[in-house]
């Protein structure tokens, strides 16, 4: 597998305990490391966006848009908008 050297700063206790794994599986350590968090975070990335895909799904259903607006009217929180619906704030 080809390689590329790449050059990146870490705290400074990771560092060492880096240093005083042995020199030849350094590389390797450090790959299985990035491997499996980069894999965890797309995970987290698809599941995010597939229960965004669902929500938008159901909030998209009239019968589903009418329970919510009786149960708003139980609630008597006198909140006419859904917090879905607002633009996000930067």
């Amino acid at each position: 597998m080809a390689t590329q050297d790449m050059t990146f700063a870490i705290p400074e206790d990771v560092a060492s305990q880096l240093v005083a794994v042995r020199a030849e599986v350094r590389s390797e350590l450090v790959a299985a490391a990035l491997r499996k968090t980069l894999l965890e975070r797309q995970l987290q990335q698809d599941w995010e966006a597939e229960m965004l895909a669902g929500c938008e799904t159901i909030h998209a259903d009239p019968d589903i848009a009418n329970l919510e607006l009786e149960m708003d009217a139980l609630s008597g929180d006198g909140l006419d908008e859904h917090p879905w619906e607002q633009p996000a704030s930067r």
